[in-house]
């Protein structure tokens, strides 16, 4: 028992260390932005995005989904990006072969994150990395949350270089548009949350307060 609880102690973990570097992931690297986003702060928007998406389908849709995890979930969804930087969408969908290939990259980098934890602690978090096999219908539409979220959150990006005289995102702004305007119609917190939240975004503090 003494041996085991001394192996546990004397194993060190790289694990949060190399989470505190997604704040030198910069976002966006094909495009001059009036102000640079990093991986940390791209995370914690997409965090209470998909947060505020759950909280909606709950209170108005008789959901019953765990808005705290999708705010888990959010924060590890681009985690593998410490190890692959951020690829430009425009690359990373190019076509299918790119995509899967970017897909199978992720996946390792994932796992190679993962692998620095202590095996106890390991299984709690590949349950936050990817959805367990046969996972239930709320946690694969949580999961969908998350992703629309992710979508918002970019599309938020484009709105903000837009009201700061940036027409770098001109393009990207239109199509992030067009994926959020999708999900919204197959997904109704989307479309309340794009209703509510998103005109105020890119407002002076005056102007929100």
């Amino acid at each position: 028992m003494a041996g085991s609880q001394e192996s546990r102690e004397s194993r060190e973990s790289h694990f949060l260390a190399l989470l505190s570097r997604m704040k030198y992931i910069e976002r966006w690297a094909l495009m001059r932005s009036s102000r640079p986003e990093n991986l940390s702060e791209h995370a914690l928007e997409v965090a209470a995005i998909a947060h505020m998406l759950c909280v909606i389908g709950n209170v108005r849709f008789g959901r019953e989904l765990n808005a705290e995890r999708a705010a888990l979930v959010a924060i590890y969804h681009d985690a593998s990006e410490i190890i692959t930087g951020d690829m430009p969408t425009p690359v990373k969908y190019h076509d299918g072969k790119i995509r899967d290939a970017y897909r199978a990259v992720e996946k390792n980098a994932e796992e190679r994150l993962l692998a620095t934890l202590p095996d106890d602690l390991r299984p709690a978090f590949e349950d936050v990395f990817w959805p367990a096999d046969g996972a239930s219908e709320e946690e694969l539409y949580l999961r969908r949350l998350v992703k629309a979220a992710d979508k918002v959150s970019a599309l938020i990006k484009c709105v903000d270089e837009a009201r700061a005289g940036n027409a770098e995102f001109a393009s990207a702004e239109l199509t992030c548009r067009a994926a959020v305007d999708e999900m919204a119609a197959e997904l109704p917190e989307v479309a309340d949350f794009v209703r509510e939240f998103l005109p105020s975004y890119g407002a002076t503090l005056d102007e929100l307060l």
